[in-house]
């Protein structure tokens, strides 16, 4: 099909206008992850605007990852992205695989209770005071508790249950199967997309706890990589920074940036580098429950 003198210019403004456009996006995440690898010389010598450098260090990765503080948050963010995510994913398919079932009494009255929390959040003051009256207070539970269960990922892996036949379940309880066991070796496995899916919600969710650990933890021991994070890239300061974030005083002292962007690039490389194991059932599960057969 020949395309008119009009069409290949559109489709031309279109190129450009997208190139540009990602060209755009990309050079901050080139910017940051150069910055980080540059030498510390050099930042200085180049007055912190270094695009291509002519020297890669690790430095600052190395002064970064042998500070206890900073080791200490990434150990508590880790602790939430896999404990948080694994608790996240049983119990949110327990309720939505029970609510799947119709033969379970009170179902409706259940999914209203669920969308009321999609449609009415109560607020940080109440959510304080339940955290608080449950002694969760300067707990790292109280990054997990409070939001292990997502009503929308609820109703959502709900529907991915109702195209799981009813017979799959009889089978398995006329084999002896009890709930449970159904539950875990019949159900799961089956899930597979749906559990890739909403887990990477999840992890992506939990690695990135910021504004609960504010509210809730008030020992530094115990907050996660985003709350040293931002201490350094706002305030700058050594003691609730981690140790991290120090001012250029002397030659055996690095560059407050290269600190900050190595700290940005290790805080966005681990939830990134966990998407290549989950792409293959990730692409199934965003489309659960959109197709019925």
């Amino acid at each position: 099909m020949k395309v008119s003198l009009a069409g290949r210019l559109f489709n031309g403004f279109n190129t450009i206008l997208l190139v540009v456009i990602g060209l755009v996006t990309l050079f901050p995440l080139y910017y940051v992850f150069v910055i980080s690898f540059t030498e510390p010389h050099e930042y200085l010598m180049k007055n912190g605007f270094v695009l291509f450098p002519q020297h890669w260090s690790l430095v600052s990765y190395k002064y970064l990852l042998n500070t206890n503080a900073f080791k200490v948050a990434m150990l508590n963010s880790t602790f939430l992205a896999t404990v948080g995510t694994g608790l996240s994913l049983i119990f949110s398919a327990a309720m939505a695989f029970g609510m799947s079932r119709k033969r379970l009494r009170g179902r409706k009255i259940m999914m209203m209770m669920v969308l009321l929390t999609i449609l009415f959040n109560p607020g940080i003051i109440p959510n304080y005071i339940v955290v608080r009256d449950f002694g969760l207070i300067n707990s790292i539970w109280s990054l997990i508790i409070p939001v292990l269960v997502s009503g929308w990922n609820v109703i959502l892996m709900k529907s991915f249950f109702d195209s799981i036949p009813v017979e799959l379940e009889d089978a398995a309880m006329i084999d002896g199967c009890t709930d449970l066991g159904t539950f875990f070796r019949v159900v799961l496995p089956l899930s597979a997309p749906a559990l890739a899916a909403f887990g990477l919600f999840y992890a992506v969710a939990y690695w990135n706890t910021f504004f609960n650990a504010i509210l809730y933890i008030n020992d530094f021991a115990k907050v996660p990589l985003q709350v040293v994070l931002r201490n350094m890239l706002i305030e700058s300061d050594t003691t609730t920074g981690g140790a991290a974030a120090v001012e250029m005083m002397s030659e055996n002292q690095l560059p407050t940036q290269t600190l900050k962007m190595a700290a940005v690039v290790i805080a966005t490389v681990p939830i990134l580098a966990v998407y290549p194991f989950l792409q293959k059932h990730f692409a199934k599960g965003v489309m659960l429950g959109s197709v019925k057969g």
